[in-house]
């Protein structure tokens, strides 16, 4: 797929408006909001990431919220891939364990921003960003929403105690993952993280 970036001249303008690749434009723009969050990140710095002007970037992806929630799509399907993956492990700690090591992979590794893209544009958010906030308060109570399925399943296979709620369990896992992005945002050694990941799945109720 192309796009064209339109020409800033008149109609009969010699050539062809140049063309770019709005796939790496897209990966271009998600390495700035992940490492600058949502309302940090500037329309200059965008477009001088994306190698495009500002009425490329109108033409082909829209405004500013609508390219951001592009990013979230391409961060879900390409940095956060390791999430569906996870919910098939042959166990709940299995599932919990994969998650972890998936975040800490993702959060703390070398060729990427620190941090989760969600955590860092949620805390970051005005008032004013309310839509953002929204959008990905609702990606994350869906992902959430299929680890307290598969935590049900587990808990009617005997995989997990009949005392455990699976909503309360999936919560506090949540709650690890988002804390393990904040401490990576903020330089946490990845030993460190490691050792808060051991710690928790030490405390895990069931196999």
């Amino acid at each position: 797929m192309k796009c064209s970036a339109p020409s800033a001249g008149s109609v009969s303008t010699r050539g062809r408006p140049r063309e770019f690749d709005p796939d790496e434009a897209l990966a271009a723009a998600l390495r700035v909001f992940w490492t600058r969050g949502y309302e940090g990140a500037s329309m200059a710095e965008l477009t001088e990431a994306m190698g495009i002007t500002k009425p490329s970037l109108y033409a082909c992806f829209g405004n500013k919220e609508a390219l951001f929630k592009k990013t979230l799509d391409l961060y879900e399907r390409d940095k956060l891939a390791y999430m569906g993956k996870a919910l098939e492990a042959p166990s709940a700690r299995g599932v919990a364990e994969r998650l972890l090591k998936g975040a800490l992979a993702t959060h703390c590794g070398e060729s990427d921003p620190h941090g989760c893209l969600g955590v860092i544009s949620t805390v970051a958010c005005t008032p004013e960003a309310d839509s953002i906030r929204a959008d990905v308060i609702q990606r994350r109570a869906s992902s959430e929403a299929a680890v307290i399925k598969r935590f049900e399943q587990a808990r009617d296979e005997g995989d997990l105690p009949e005392s455990v709620c699976p909503t309360k369990l999936a919560g506090c896992l949540t709650t690890v993952l988002q804390g393990l992005s904040v401490k990576a945002q903020g330089g946490a050694r990845p030993e460190e993280l490691q050792g808060s990941v051991d710690t928790f799945l030490a405390m895990w109720p069931g196999r």
